[in-house]
């Protein structure tokens, strides 16, 4: 088992679903609630990331075949979305991929948010969920699998607890301090994207990459 491999999936996971950047959306996103209310919606939309990339990590190589979608056609499509995702956090904000205006007016008129739409598309979103897809198909040993799957778990209550000190961390951190650090995993993020696109373009294009 290699611990290092679960290490470099569980920064890809902080990088790209970056909880630590949703934090202002889910404080504006739980304004109307009680503590109480607010950390039961945190729970509740963890949960379901949890979830939806478990599912992702068992099922996604198949619902490739599925659709006859090469993995090296994936990795360049997903890389270019999780570089898209990226620039737009590079400049401190979330990406229209992620949440549209549609989105957020709807938003505002939902009792619980938790599911929807702060657990999809905001946290395990379309670049949390094709990077969980590439990663699986890379390692998709059933020992593997099962060690993403402990890591995604672990993510959870991480990210569970972030949520939890939301509006400390928020008062600590202020929008400034938050959109820093939304800037550097914009950064690793772009890093990330770039490399699973080469891997996608050397995959389809084997003597040009030569």
């Amino acid at each position: 088992m290699d611990f290092m491999l679960y290490v470099k999936f569980f920064l890809g996971l902080v990088a790209i679903i970056n909880p630590v950047g949703l934090l202002p959306v889910f404080v504006s996103l739980t304004s109307h609630q009680t503590e109480v209310e607010r950390n039961h919606t945190g729970k509740v939309a963890n949960f379901a990331v949890v979830v939806i990339l478990l599912v992702t990590i068992f099922i996604g190589q198949h619902i490739l075949n599925m659709f006859s979608i090469s993995l090296s056609a994936f990795r360049i499509a997903g890389g270019s979305l999780i570089a898209i995702i990226a620039m737009s956090m590079l400049q401190g904000k979330l990406s229209p991929v992620k949440r549209n205006q549609e989105e957020d007016r709807e938003a505002s008129g939902m009792e619980s948010v938790a599911v929807v739409p702060l657990a999809l598309p905001l946290m395990a979103g379309p670049g949390a969920i094709s990077s969980v897809i590439v990663f699986a198909s890379d390692n998709n040993k059933m020992v593997d699998l099962i060690g993403m799957s402990i890591t995604v778990v672990v993510f959870g209550f991480m990210s569970f607890g972030l949520f939890r000190l939301a509006p400390v961390i928020f008062k600590i951190l202020g929008t400034t301090g938050i959109n820093v650090i939304t800037r550097l995993m914009g950064l690793l993020m772009l890093s990330i994207g770039i490399e699973v696109v080469a891997a996608g373009l050397k995959g389809l294009f084997p003597t040009l990459m030569a």
